[in-house]
């Protein structure tokens, strides 16, 4: 009888300023990994020599970055590295103490279940838990939540920057590392190209915990950057969705809402400023004229986004891969 191989699970441990807590949370992690992968990024604290004196767990392999990338050119080290040592699942768990890594496997059950390809953290889900987070945290977190649901597509995901993270290998296989944003973008970047892919994305729930660390985001410094990024790319994903790979009924209610209620506004906006200095009201067949582009690109506009959000992917990647490769075996 033919054996099944049992899904290898690697960890992946971006390293930096992280040495007072990174042996605690290599010494939780539980026996469903196979492989832990630390990756020091030009750590000021040597945190990879660290581990290697000090770590006592064969499964801890420890990569060392030449030049400081940031947490997200640390993650795609680690997963490139878990890929080529055959990981099936990859998890990426912060070195600072705040993800339990006895959460490890809530995170990859929806994957080994072929129901998502990628899976995050949302400390939003219980709202009892909510009050323990930094209020500025979380309006910023709430904020970027909005935004991020509408550059990457991913309307049913909240909490976009948390790190806690599981990726199935066909999904990480087909990211262009190279490109993905290696900062503090990094996670919302991840969601806009897996959105490309057509991967599906589940929330899995987790509380909100913060202890000595110090963050190094602050949102004031990062609202112009990711407001350009967002930007970017949401007029990436609708090109590539809605024109490049696929035509339909949203591909024209998008460009001709946007185009009525630009006109609409322009012309009643001339109009009024005309009025206004001539002393006269504004004619009615003229705000008819306006109102009526303004209102019927308003409702273009929204059936658009009511078919965005309908379009959330359902269907795994990593089932899609697995049928594509039997399929061609077979002929």
């Amino acid at each position: 009888m033919q054996q099944t191989k049992s899904p290898s699970v690697a960890v992946v441990i971006p390293s930096y300023k992280v040495t007072r807590h990174i042996l605690g949370v290599l010494a939780a992690i539980g026996p469903e990994v196979d492989r832990i992968y630390v990756v020091d990024d030009r750590c000021p604290d040597q945190s990879g020599a660290y581990v290697r004196a000090h770590n006592t767990d064969p499964r801890v392999v420890v990569v060392e970055h030449a030049e400081n990338q940031g947490v997200g050119g640390a993650v795609m080290t680690g997963y490139q590295a878990a890929i080529a040592g055959g990981a099936d699942i990859m998890v990426k768990v912060d070195g600072d103490g705040q993800m339990d890594p006895g959460l490890i496997p809530a995170f990859i059950a929806p994957i080994l279940a072929g129901e998502a390809d990628y899976t995050k953290g949302n400390r939003f889900f219980d709202l009892e838990q909510i009050g323990s987070m930094p209020p500025m945290r979380l309006f910023g977190n709430a904020m970027l939540s909005l935004l991020t649901k509408l550059s990457s597509g991913y309307w049913d995901l909240f909490d976009p920057t948390n790190g806690y993270t599981a990726i199935h290998r066909d999904a990480a296989r087909h990211l262009p590392f190279h490109k993905i944003s290696k900062r503090y973008f990094f996670e919302t970047d991840m969601l806009f190209r897996l959105n490309t892919l057509n991967a599906v994305v589940h929330d899995v729930p987790m509380d909100a915990v913060y202890g000595d660390e110090v963050s190094n985001l602050k949102i004031s410094k990062i609202v112009t950057e990711f407001m350009a990024k967002h930007v970017r790319n949401f007029c990436k994903r609708v090109f590539y969705n809605y024109y490049l790979r696929n035509m339909s009924l949203a591909s024209i209610e998008l460009p001709l809402g946007a185009l009525m209620l630009v006109s609409g506004s322009v012309y009643g906006g001339l109009h009024w400023i005309d009025s206004a200095r001539a002393g006269l009201p504004t004619a009615a067949g003229t705000v008819m004229l306006s109102a009526m582009p303004i209102l019927m690109g308003m409702q273009l506009l929204l059936a658009f986004l009511a078919y965005d959000i309908a379009s959330v992917p359902r269907k795994p990647l990593q089932g899609r891969v697995r049928l594509t490769r039997s399929t061609l075996v077979r002929d």
